[in-house]
Parts: C-alpha cells; sequence; structure tokens
C-alpha cells in the first residue's frame, strides 16, 4: 500500500509502498478513501526537517542538553550514533483520515466491518486506528466534510476549557483551518465572535461564518477595535489558534480581556508572559491539550478503557462524534476550507505547496476508491514487501534470520549487530509496518512485514530475533520454538513466573530447542577481560553493579507491568545474569530492598539487590532511578583475593593488584551488542550449543521475578 513519510533529517516528504499494518486488539483496521493535511503541525513538521542540525537543536534546546550529558557519559561517537539515527528513521505524517473499516479488531463491538469512519490515522491507503480515536459518520456527512473532524474536535475541546455561555463575545487568534472551525463552534453556541489575522481572504472566511473581523495588518490597534466592538468592556475570552514563536498574540489576548476573561491556547506561541496583563484583571489562562480528555493516556487510547460518560461528558471520541453530528445538522460547514485537492500519489505536492508562499488552506488527498461494504479488500491489505535485493545465492543452511521489531533498539543496534555477524537478512516485520520498511530497506533485508506469521512460518527462516515489546515475548518464543526455529530474544525473556514455566516445560518437551536471550553485557570486550582475570584468583568476589538508570515517568509503557513489566522485570535482569557470569556459580539467595514509595502506583525502580552465589561470592546491584544524568550509567566493581577491577560505563577499565595490568580505556561505549550477536549466529551456523546455557536463562529470569516480588 500507499503511505506518505517525511524524512526528520531533510525534511523531504515521499510516497512509499510499505506494508498494510497489522490488527490488533482494540483497533480498526480502516481502508482510506479521504485523509486532510494539518496546516500548521504539518506544516511544522516539514519546516522542522529542512532545518540544518544547528536549526533543529535551537528549536529543542531540551534536547541538546540530553546529547551534552550523553556525551560525557557514554562518549562522541555513540551519541553522534544515537542523534543520527533518529533524524533517519522516517515519521508517518497525518491525523485526519476517512475510511471504511476493514477488519474489526477484538474488544471493537461497537464498530463494525463497512463503517465509515473518521479517524486520527495517517495518510495511508490502510491505516489502523485505536477505536477510541474512531467515530463513526453520519450518512448525510462526505468523506470530504468528516475529514475535517479532528481539526474541529482540536477547537471544539479549547472552547470547552473556555466554557463559553450564549451571548458572550469571543476572540479568535489566527483565522487557519482550527481558527476557522472556532468560530462556527463559537457562533453554533451562540456567542459573538471576533476573528483576527493577516490574511484577507481568511477575514472574508470567518466573516462568511458570521464574524466580526480585524485585520491586524491593516487596521491599526486590534485592541482599540475589540474595544469598539464590546462597547468598551473588553471580550469575555480569547482562543489563540495562531502558530508563531511570538509571545505578541497572548500578550494581546489579556490586553483584549475584560476583567476576569478566559483565554485558551488552542495553538503554538512564545509564552514570555508579563504578570501585570494577568494579574490586574485576574485572567485565566490554559492550554488546551489536543482532542480531549483522554488523549496521550494509554488506558484509554491503547487499552481502551473508557472514561465514565457521568465523570468526563466529553472524552475525545465524544468531541468527534459531537462534531460530526454539527455536520449532520448544518451548523457547521467545511466545503469552503478546501483550497486544494491532490490524488495519493501526488502526496509530495501536496507538501511542496504546503512549504511555499502559495496560500492554500485545507489540502484534500483522495484515495482509490474505497470497496463497497462486504468486498474483498485482500489487495489492499497486503502485508509484504520486496525490496529485490537480487542476491544471487539463497539462503545458507543455517542462519537465515528474520526480526520481529523494528523499534530504535532494535533497528539501530541489534539489525547491524546481526549484519556485522554474516546473518542472512530475510524478513523484518513491526507492527505499522513503516518502520520494517526503513530498516529493511537500509540494512539489506529481501522482505519486510506487518504479519509475524511471514516470519515463523517461513521455511526459509530458521532463525527467529525478537525485539518487539515485551508483553509479546513469550509468545513470540513459544511460537518460534513449535516452528522449529532457533531464537533470540532481547530482554526479557518473559513477564512471570508462569510464563517462565510454559517456555520451560516447552524446552523439556523438546531437548532439541535452541533458544538465547540477548544478554550482550556478559559478551562486553571489557567484561570478558575482567573474567579471565578473575579466573586467575581462586577466591570469592564481591561485585557491586551501580545503574544510574534515570527517572522514567510512572505512565511509561516499561512501567506498565503487564506491557513492559516494570524495570526491574525489564532492565535489571541484564545485571543480574552479568553477576551471574562474573560469578561462574548459581545464585542461592535473593534479598531485595527498595526506598520508601508514596503510593502503591509509583514504581519500584529505585533498590538494592544482593545476590548470594553458590561459591560464596557476593553481587550487589544498585538499580537507582534518582540519580543525576551527568553521572555514568553503568559502573561494576569487584573486588577478590586482594584484588580489585572497576569498570567505569564499558568504556574504561581499571585494576588494582593485577600484575601486567593496569588500565585499558577506549573513546567508543562497547556494551556487547556484536559480540552477542557473533557468539550466536556462530552458534546456529555450526549447531554448537548455545552461548549461555537455558537453565542460566531460566535462573536469571526466575531470580529477577523474585527481586520484583520483593519489592512488591
Amino acid at each position: 500500500m500507499k503511505q506518505v513519510l517525511q524524512s526528520l533529517s531533510n525534511g523531504r516528504t515521499s510516497v512509499q509502498e510499505v506494508p498494510a499494518p497489522a490488527v490488533r486488539a482494540g483497533h480498526l483496521q480502516i481502508v482510506t478513501s479521504t485523509s486532510l493535511v494539518s496546516p500548521g503541525t504539518e506544516r511544522m513538521l516539514v519546516d522542522f526537517g529542512r532545518g540544518s542540525l544547528v536549526s533543529k537543536a535551537r528549536q529543542q534546546p531540551e534536547k541538546v542538553n540530553q546529547a551534552l550529558e550523553k556525551m560525557k557519559t557514554d562518549g562522541i561517537a555513540a551519541t553522534l550514533d544515537a542523534i543520527r539515527s533518529k533524524l533517519d528513521q522516517p515519521l508517518a505524517l497525518g491525523y485526519c483520515n476517512v475510511g471504511r473499516v476493514a477488519t474489526v479488531g477484538d474488544g471493537c463491538d461497537q464498530f463494525e466491518t463497512g463503517d465509515r469512519v473518521a479517524s486520527n490515522g495517517k495518510h495511508a491507503e490502510v491505516t489502523s486506528v485505536a477505536k477510541h480515536l474512531c467515530a463513526k459518520i453520519p450518512d448525510n456527512v462526505s468523506d470530504d466534510a468528516a475529514a475535517f473532524t479532528v481539526i474541529g474536535a482540536i477547537a471544539l475541546q479549547g472552547i470547552r476549557l473556555a466554557a463559553p455561555t450564549m451571548g458572550e463575545t469571543f476572540a479568535v487568534t489566527g483565522l487557519g483551518l482550527v481558527g476557522l472551525m472556532a468560530v462556527q463552534l463559537l457562533r453554533a453556541n451562540g456567542c459573538r465572535v471576533i476573528g483576527l489575522d493577516f490574511d484577507a481572504e481568511r477575514l472574508e472566511l470567518a466573516a462568511r461564518f458570521g464574524a466580526e473581523t480585524i485585520d491586524i495588518s491593516a487596521e491599526g490597534d486590534p485592541l482599540a477595535k475589540a474595544q469598539e466592538l464590546t462597547q468598551g468592556r473588553g471580550v469575555d475570552g480569547v482562543l489563540l489558534t495562531a502558530a508563531t514563536q511570538s509571545s505578541e498574540p497572548v500578550s494581546q489576548a489579556a490586553r483584549m480581556c475584560r476583567q476576569r476573561g478566559r483565554i485558551v491556547l488552542v495553538g503554538v506561541t512564545g509564552l514570555e508572559l508579563a504578570r501585570s496583563d494577568f494579574f490586574e484583571k485576574e485572567l485565566t489562562f490554559q492550554v488546551s491539550c489536543s482532542y480531549g480528555p483522554g488523549r496521550y493516556d494509554p488506558a484509554y487510547e491503547e487499552k481502551g478503557q473508557d472514561y465514565p460518560l457521568g465523570h468526563v461528558r466529553w472524552t475525545e471520541q465524544r468531541n468527534f462524534e459531537a462534531v460530526l453530528d454539527l455536520m449532520s445538522r448544518g451548523a457547521i460547514d467545511v466545503a469552503p476550507l478546501i483550497s486544494h485537492k491532490f490524488k495519493i500519489e501526488e502526496a509530495a505536492q501536496a507538501y511542496k505547496l504546503l512549504a511555499s508562499e502559495e496560500p492554500s488552506l485545507g489540502i484534500i488527498i483522495d484515495y482509490p476508491a474505497a470497496p463497497p461494504e462486504g468486498a474483498d479488500v485482500s489487495g489492499l491489505l497486503d502485508c509484504v514487501v520486496s525490496f529485490g535485493t537480487g542476491l544471487s545465492m539463497g539462503p545458507p543452511e543455517r542462519g537465515s534470520v528474520g526480526f520481529i521489531g523494528a523499534g530504535n533498539f532494535g533497528g539501530r543496534v541489534l539489525v547491524p549487530a546481526f549484519k556485522a555477524a554474516d546473518a542472512y537478512l530475510r524478513t523484518i516485520a513491526s507492527v505499522s509496518g513503516v518502520s520494517a520498511v526503513h530498516f529493511g530497506n537500509k540494512h539489506g533485508f529481501e522482505k519486510a512485514t506487518s504479519n509475524v506469521v511471514e516470519v515463523i512460518g517461513d521455511n526459509e527462516i530458521d532463525t527467529v530475533v525478537i525485539s518487539s515489546r515485551h508483553d509479546t515475548h513469550k509468545q513470540f518464543v513459544m511460537d518460534g520454538l513449535i516452528a522449529k526455529k532457533t531464537v533470540f530474544v532481547e530482554k526479557p525473556l518473559c513477564l512471570n513466573e508462569p510464563e517462565l514455566q510454559e517456555i520451560e516445560r516447552l524446552c523439556r518437551q523438546r531437548p532439541d530447542a535452541r533458544l538465547m536471550v540477548g544478554y550482550n553485557r556478559r559478551f562486553a570486550p571489557t567484561v570478558r577481560k575482567m573474567d579471565k582475570l578473575l579466573r586467575t584468583v581462586e577466591a570469592p568476589k564481591v561485585m557491586t553493579m551501580t545503574v544510574n538508570a534515570g527517572f522514567i515517568p510512572a505512565d511509561h509503557w516499561t512501567q506498565d507491568p503487564t506491557v513492559g513489566g516494570g524495570r526491574i522485570i525489564g532492565e535489571c535482569c541484564h545485571f543480574v545474569d552479568l553477576l551471574r557470569f562474573l560469578a561462574g556459580a548459581r545464585i542461592t539467595d535473593v534479598q531485595a530492598a527498595g526506598i520508601a514509595r508514596d503510593r502503591s502506583d509509583t514504581p519500584a525502580d529505585t533498590a538494592s539487590v544482593t545476590l548470594r552465589f553458590e561459591d560464596g561470592s557476593v553481587g550487589i546491584i544498585n538499580y537507582l532511578s534518582n540519580g543525576h544524568k551527568g553521572f555514568p550509567k553503568e559502573r561494576l566493581e569487584v573486588f577478590s583475593g586482594g584484588r580489585i577491577l572497576m569498570l567505569d560505563n564499558f568504556r574504561k577499565l581499571s585494576g588494582h593488584g593485577w600484575r601486567g595490568f593496569a588500565r585499558s580505556a577506549s573513546w567508543r561505549q562497547d556494551k556487547g551488542h556484536k559480540a552477542c550477536a557473533r557468539a550466536f549466529m556462530d552458534a546456529v551456523r555450526t549447531g554448537n550449543r548455545m552461548p549461555i546455557p537455558q537453565d542460566e536463562l531460566f535462573e536469571v529470569s526466575r531470580t529477577t521475578f523474585e527481586i520484583a516480588r520483593q519489592l512488591g
């Protein structure tokens, strides 16, 4: 299928062939008929992409500070590599989509195949959208009109926050699509509206919708004009729907308002506020968040947990429905807002227009005629893209690899590591298909797909690498082993004891099952050097692993016990494995203590863990989220037999008391990803045992679960 993508590195917009996105629970798969380019948001993205690296840095100073901190701890090379990789990944554009439902995911009972829906789906022939970001379209509302649903919801949410009452006077500053929709919605609410802009054509449209207008460029002082129009009282409220870096619109809004007036920022402006402007009138200032309550809440959007109607009357989905209802009743008219139309094949031209000086407003993208209800759409839902690499040789006897998951880590770190290990890269899969195409094309895969069956079920693939979201690991591991594939899964192996027991049971039933977890740190060159030195000392070890993990919000997916497993299971397992490797002995006891938490839902991600080993060694893991970013992330100290080793962030290794070794250092941090992939692929090709014994994999997982249990 065709999809509009943008490069963040150079701002270039293109239409590319990508697999149709996979069907997920709680989501609808939609065949698109129409989509609308958002001139504000999408133009900002294009302008950002076209800017130089210096320009990008100026626009995101907080990112610059993060980069500088990373350089101090991880080195310049690693930091630049991460920045280039992030900018290199394509961005899927669009969030105003209309189409028909092709497939209904589990848990979407209010929708049926063939329903015509408006959503925040991408500019793509097929899109997958969470059910709470979709709304059914009334029969008398055209596709072109329905494409404005999301824009209308953005305006409507700003109006709801302003809480206008019938007869009040509101100013709308910035008469783009959102502003012109706001004018109509305020008029439908019984308000008098003053529209402010520089553009004569947009002012004319606002007047057509019933607003009194002020041409900022021609009519002198807009404050005086507003005073004149309100008999000297000032406006009751202002909606700021402009997109500018200037703080003048906010200052102007404050001076325009009456005492205790309301200002709501819907667009983007500078926020250098003068206290006196707000203090003397006791003004209210609020920023509106997108489409309404539920936006950016994973529980609402991804998990489908609705807010009770009696407590949250207007969610983002209900705002969609309200806008569509107003269109159906003729209360708002969007036909005059459409300035241009392009076919999906011509979408790049639409973005050239958007970035040019030529006037434009609502730019519609049309797609091939959507199939009628019940029609066969299998051709549109094709899940595979072949790159035509022209490889003259078929896959080797062993080592034909399929990747499941093409996120930032998988695509930036794991895929290059396996490529360097001479793996035959056959197929890469991701849910959306976009990242699979990007990394597949970049690294020389034969195919990209959004369907995991294309990996698990491919007889030409003998090795599966799993780097998908943590909650999928157990099932993909089981599916891969049952399909007699050799399986490499990025940590964690699974999320809980029952899942681990299922994997262990399968491995006992299939003695030939070959499984590896990506515990790369034990393969790092500095760690191998430590292991070699420690083997010369016949004495127990005291090992202290300090992990400056950094703060991650409680609502991040990694903190969700059912999705990411929490940071102890999701990341601390790395350090359990590292100490298990260096001890060279079984773990016999685990004790974990965390800092006091304010609430039960506060993440248990700041803790001290003590491991005791069968040979008398002791390992301490201080996994800390309450430190400073300027301190190195990982430091390991080992005391044994009168000698000491200290590893600083996998870049510097120093020793005390070792004959012939004092220190070593590297400009580039090496956590062992390439060596880990190389060891695994060597075992795949030779048929030798896996680099990490299965019993150790299961022991590390079980130990990590016990740590998480003790921390509560």
